[in-house]
C-alpha cells in the first residue's frame, strides 16, 4: 500500500514538474516573439504633420533603446486615423483582432479617443494616448486600461489664464476650434482668467479645417481686445496666423495662445512675423536639462529640423511604455502587473520630471509660459515662466 502511494506521489510530482517546465517553455517562446505596439495617428488630412511628428518622436526613443524592452524586440504597426473617429475605431479593431497587438498608442483627436474607449476597455488592451487632450478621457470616461502621457485640456490652459491676466492684458478675445478639446481648453483658460480679474470680450468657435479666417479677423478687430487666446492646431493654426499678420492685427493685439498655435511646425510656415507671440505648453525648446539637450541634438541630427512638442509627446509615450515593459521584464501575460507598472512609471523627459497620476491615469508635469523667439538661428519658443507642477483634478 505504501509503495503504491509513493508511486502516486512520484507520478504527481513528475506531472507538476512537467507543467512547470511547460509554463517556462511557453514563456520562453513568448519572450522570442516581438512586442507589437499598434499606433493609430493621422497621416493624412489636416493633422498629418502632427501624426508625423509624434511618430518621429516614438521612433527616436525606440532607436535610443535599440527597439528593445524587457529582453524583447519591439515592433510598431502604424495605421492612419485620417482625423476621423469612425476610421480610428476601424483601425483599432484591425490592430487588435487581426494584428494581435499587445498595446495601443497614438490618437490625435479627442473624439477618436472617446470613440475607441469602450472597445479598448472591454478588450482590456492597454492604450497609451500620446496626444488627445479632452478632459473626460481621464475623468468621467476614465478606464483602468487607458493612460494619457500628453496633457489634459484643463492642465495646459487653466494656469495660463492668471498668467495672461497679470502679464499680457485683462481684455482677451477667445477663439477655438469647435470640438471637445477647443471648448474644454477655452473653458479652462477662462476659469483661471476670470479668477485673476480678466474680462473675455468675445468667445468664438470655428469648424475644423477652415480655409479662411478673414471673417474671424474682422470680428477680432471690431472687439479691440488687448490679446487673443486661440486654441487651433495644424493647418487651422497656420491659416489663422497668416491672416492675423496679413491684416496687421499683430501690431496692436498680442497673441497669448495654446501651445499648438506656436508649434515649431507652424512657425516654420509663418516666419519672423510670429516673434513675440506667447503660449502655454508642457515643453519649451530652451528648457535647461540634459534630457532636453539630448533629445534636441538627436532629433536635429536625424531629421535636420527643429523638434516640437508633438515629437516630445511621441518620445515620452514610448518612454513610458518601455519603462513599464522593463519593469515586468518583458512578461506581458499578467495584464494587471503591466497596468501597475504603467501607473507607477516616472520618467525624466525633455519637458522635465513626469509621472503618472494613479488616480486619473493622466500625467502630472510642469506647464510653462513661452514666447516665440529666434534662437541659434531657428524660430522656436523660449521659456518665460514655469507655471508650476500641474495635476489634473480628475473631476
Amino acid at each position: 500500500m505504501a509503495t503504491i502511494r509513493r508511486r502516486q506521489l512520484i507520478k504527481a510530482g513528475l506531472g507538476l514538474a512537467g507543467l512547470a517546465a511547460s509554463s517556462r517553455f511557453s514563456f520562453s517562446l513568448a519572450q522570442q516573439e516581438p512586442i507589437r505596439i499598434g499606433v493609430v495617428l493621422s497621416y493624412s488630412g489636416p493633422y498629418a504633420r502632427l501624426g508625423q511628428e509624434i511618430t518621429r518622436g516614438m521612433e527616436l526613443y525606440l532607436e535610443k533603446v535599440g527597439y528593445q524592452a524587457g529582453g524583447r524586440r519591439i515592433q510598431l504597426l502604424k495605421e492612419d486615423e485620417e482625423a476621423d473617429p469612425a476610421v480610428a475605431v476601424r483601425k483599432v479593431r484591425k490592430l487588435v483582432e487581426q494584428d494581435r497587438v499587445n498595446l495601443l498608442s497614438g490618437i490625435i483627436l479627442s473624439s477618436s479617443a472617446y470613440g475607441i474607449r469602450d472597445y479598448v476597455h472591454e478588450r482590456q488592451i492597454p492604450l497609451i494616448i500620446a496626444n488627445a487632450a479632452a478632459n473626460g478621457i481621464t475623468r468621467e470616461r476614465r478606464s483602468p486600461y487607458i493612460f494619457r502621457t500628453s496633457i489634459s485640456a484643463w492642465q495646459q490652459h487653466y494656469p495660463m489664464g492668471p498668467w495672461v491676466a497679470r502679464n499680457v492684458g485683462k481684455k482677451v478675445f477667445l477663439l477655438a476650434l469647435d470640438y471637445a478639446f477647443g471648448k474644454e481648453a477655452t473653458a479652462a483658460f477662462k476659469e483661471g482668467f476670470l479668477q485673476a480679474g480678466g474680462e473675455p470680450v468675445a468667445e468664438l468657435y470655428t469648424p475644423l479645417g477652415s480655409t479662411d479666417y478673414s471673417a474671424v479677423i474682422s470680428r477680432i478687430a471690431a472687439a479691440r481686445p488687448e490679446a487673443v487666446h486661440a486654441v487651433l492646431s495644424g493647418s487651422d493654426a497656420v491659416i489663422f496666423l497668416r491672416q492675423f499678420i496679413q491684416f496687421g492685427l499683430n501690431r496692436s493685439i498680442q497673441l497669448a495662445v495654446s501651445g499648438e498655435v506656436t508649434d515649431e511646425n507652424v512657425l516654420e510656415a509663418i516666419g519672423d512675423a510670429a516673434l513675440g507671440a506667447k503660449s502655454a505648453d508642457h515643453w519649451v525648446y530652451t528648457l535647461n536639462n540634459s534630457a532636453n539637450r539630448e533629445f534636441i541634438r538627436a532629433y536635429r541630427q536625424k531629421f535636420n529640423a527643429v523638434p516640437n512638442h508633438f515629437a516630445v509627446r511621441g518620445y515620452d509615450a514610448m518612454q513610458f511604455i518601455v519603462d513599464a515593459i522593463n519593469t515586468v521584464q518583458g512578461d506581458l501575460s499578467n495584464r494587471q502587473r503591466l497596468l501597475g507598472a504603467i501607473e507607477s512609471a516616472k520618467i525624466i523627459s525633455p519637458r522635465g520630471f513626469v509621472q503618472m497620476d494613479p488616480e486619473t491615469n493622466n500625467v502630472t508635469q510642469h506647464v510653462y509660459a513661452r514666447e516665440v523667439a529666434r534662437i541659434d538661428g531657428v524660430l522656436t519658443n523660449r521659456l518665460l515662466a514655469d507655471l508650476g507642477t500641474i495635476r489634473d483634478p480628475g473631476k
